[in-house]
Order: C-alpha cells, then structure tokens, then sequence
C-alpha cells in the first residue's frame, strides 16, 4: 500500500489557506508542550489513544470517511502508521506529513519548537 503523503511546504500552505480540514496531531502530551502547532483546525489524538480506542478516539468531523485530514507527528513514522491504518480502514483523503513537526520546524517555523 503507497502512503499518501504531504510536505511540510504543502501543509504551510494549506495552513495559511481558510481551506476545511484536520490537521491530526497523534503525538503524546509531553510532546506537544515542547513542539506544537497553533491553529483551529489541530486536533490532538495521541497514537496510544488510538490503539486503544480505535476511531473512536477521533473527533466526529474526522470520523467522516471524506475528512480531508493530515496526520502529523514528531518525525512522520508514526503518523505513517495511522495514515496508512485509516487509509485501510476506508477513509478517502488522509495524508501524511512528510519529515512531521521535526521538518515544519525546521524548514518552516522554527519558533514553534525542536526537540
């Protein structure tokens, strides 16, 4: 199965468009208070949370199977992971994001945190 994937340049743009769609940050906690995103379209799911509760974890506009969503991590494996396990559970529009918020960080804003 290919991944469908995005890079970090791509998301810049899609974040500074007023386009529709899930920025998914399946990240831990502590993760996130060192490197984050802020915008209105992040939603945090960590992958462990996944694990355990499967699609439910996710909010109910992500669980519409059309979502257009990009899955971001610290360095885009384990968001791989997820994209490609929704990829496989039906869902339609769901990217990963290449290099993940390492990359963004340091290719795009490096304000926003390296760890």
């Amino acid at each position: 199965m290919t991944i469908p994937e995005i890079t970090v340049e791509e998301l810049a743009k899609k974040l500074k468009s007023k386009d529709q769609f899930i920025l998914l940050d399946v990240r831990e906690p502590s993760e996130l208070e060192q490197a984050k995103i802020t915008d209105t379209r992040l939603e945090v799911v960590p992958m462990s949370r996944l694990g355990n509760e499967g699609t439910n974890a996710l909010s109910e506009s992500a669980r519409s199977k059309g979502a257009e969503i990009y899955v971001m991590c610290h360095h885009g494996n384990r968001s791989m992971q997820v994209t490609g396990w929704l990829v496989s559970q039906g869902w339609a529009n769901v990217h990963n994001v290449s290099g993940g918020i390492d990359a963004f960080a340091r290719t795009i804003d490096p304000t926003i945190g390296i760890y």
